[in-house]
C-alpha cells in the first residue's frame, strides 16, 4: 500500500473518505464479476466435460465399424466410396456479450448435395454394412461435434477473462 503526502485538513480527510468510498464499490463490483464469471465458467465446463464425453464415446463406436469396413474392403475402394462429399455445412458466427466477455454464437446450416439426400456418396453393391453405420454414426455426432468446439471456444474465452479479472 502506498503512502500519500497529503497535508492533514479537513478538505483532504473528506476527500479521502470519498476516493475511498469509490475505491470501495469498484473493488466490490469487480469482485461480484469475478463470482458470476466463475459461476458461468463452471457451468460450461460441465456441459462441455458431459458433451465430450458423449462424442468421444459415439466417435469411438463411429472409428470401429470405420475399422471394420476398412478390413472387408480393399484400400481404394474404401478411399473411392468416401471421397465424394455428400453434404455442405455453413458456420455463422454472432457473439453475445456475457459479463463483457464476446462469447462466439455459432449457427450451423447443413444442406445436402446429393439429389436424393443420401448420406452416401457411394453405390451399395461395393461397400459393406459397416461403412454404412459409420458414416450414419459420424453424421449423427457432427452436430454435437459442432457444438463442442463452440463451448471449448466459450470456456477458453472465459478463462482468459477470469485471469484479467484477478
Amino acid at each position: 500500500m502506498t503512502k500519500l503526502n497529503i497535508n492533514p485538513t479537513r478538505m483532504n480527510l473528506s476527500m479521502l473518505k470519498k476516493r475511498l468510498i469509490t475505491s470501495s464499490r469498484g473493488h466490490k463490483l469487480l469482485k461480484d464479476k469475478q463470482d458470476e464469471l466463475m459461476r458461468r465458467f463452471i457451468e460450461i465446463v460441465k456441459e462441455n466435460k458431459r458433451l465430450r464425453e458423449e462424442v468421444e464415446a459415439e466417435l469411438s463406436k463411429s472409428f470401429k465399424d470405420f475399422l471394420l469396413a476398412s478390413a472387408f474392403m480393399s484400400p481404394e475402394m474404401l478411399e473411392a466410396a468416401v471421397t465424394f462429399p455428400t453434404q455442405k455445412t455453413n458456420l455463422e458466427i454472432t457473439t453475445k456479450n456475457v459479463m463483457s466477455v464476446e462469447i462466439p454464437q455459432m449457427e450451423f446450416k447443413t444442406e445436402k448435395l446429393t439429389e436424393d439426400g443420401s448420406l452416401y456418396p457411394y453405390g451399395y453393391a461395393q461397400t459393406t454394412a459397416d461403412l454404412d453405420e459409420a458414416i450414419d454414426k459420424l453424421s449423427y455426432v457432427m452436430d454435437k461435434l459442432l457444438r463442442l468446439a463452440q463451448l471449448e471456444k466459450s470456456t477458453q474465452l472465459m478463462a482468459d477473462e477470469i485471469e484479467k479479472t484477478r
